[in-house]
This record gives C-alpha cells, sequence and structure tokens, in this order.
C-alpha cells in the first residue's frame, strides 16, 4: 500500500486527515474506505493461517509482518470491505518504518478523521487488536517485547 513511502507516521497521519477532509459524510468516506481496501497488494492464501490472524476482530483479519527493527513491513487482509479499508490506512502509517518509530505512534488518525464515532464496537475492538498485534511484532523486533 506504500506504493510512495511518506517521510514519517505523523506526516501519513496528516495525509490521511487531509484526504478524509474531502469528503462531506459518511457515506462518502465509508466508499473510499472500501475503496483503499480494494488496492491492498494481494495477500497469499498460504498466509492466512492461525499464526496470523488477529483475534479480537469479527472479520477475519491476517497480518505478517517481515524486516527487522531498522525497518518493519507488514502486509495484511481481511475478508471485509471495510475491514480492508482500515488495514489499508493502519499500512500506510506503520508499514515500511523503524520499530522504534512504529512503537511511539499513536494511532491520531482515527480520532482526526472522525473514524472513532462512526466504527461499530466490534470493529473498533478489532482495529485495536490489530495495532496491538502490529506493535507487538515491534516491540519484539527492537527485544522490548
Amino acid at each position: 500500500m506504500n506504493d510512495i513511502a511518506t517521510a514519517s507516521a505523523a506526516q501519513a497521519q496528516h495525509d490521511i486527515a487531509d484526504e478524509f477532509a474531502f469528503f462531506g459524510d459518511w457515506s462518502e468516506r465509508y466508499q473510499y474506505l472500501i475503496d483503499l481496501g480494494r488496492k491492498l497488494p494481494p495477500f497469499p492464501d498460504a498466509w492466512k493461517t492461525e499464526e496470523h490472524r488477529v483475534h479480537g476482530c469479527q472479520s477475519m483479519v491476517w497480518l505478517v509482518p517481515s524486516g527487522d527493527a531498522a525497518r518493519m513491513h507488514f502486509d495484511a487482509a481481511s475478508d471485509s470491505a471495510i475491514v480492508s479499508g482500515l488495514i489499508a490506512l493502519v499500512l500506510r502509517v506503520y508499514s515500511d518504518r523503524p520499530a522504534a518509530e512504529i512503537l511511539a505512534t499513536e494511532p491520531e488518525f482515527i480520532q482526526a478523521i472522525g473514524l472513532a464515532r462512526h466504527l461499530s464496537p466490534t470493529r473498533s475492538n478489532g482495529l485495536a487488536a490489530m495495532l496491538a498485534k502490529l506493535k507487538g511484532h515491534a516491540a519484539a523486533a527492537t527485544g522490548k517485547a
């Protein structure tokens, strides 16, 4: 998803907030989320294992880390269109970054775009579980797990 890597996670979050500001209502924002999810790179079926599954999500979500503390990359997928869009946003902020930056970055874009008020409790829990698993991989890469 990080076709054009932004300078920092903070910049990625700022860019996401700017993009969502273009949309007047939440039906347009949800459609944009779905469109973002459709642009995720292909996710091999072989990665859809229990080891990579994110528990706490109502939808099926898989997260696969690679790299090391200097630069961590994440691939992820879901069986839900809206959750796939959330994954696209999360990957934009957190993938292809140093583990220390991942650990230091709070997901401010969620509040900035009003997502916190517009997600169902189960999707909010799933998003929190995905972020926790991603940060857990970053902590493990730095030896802080």
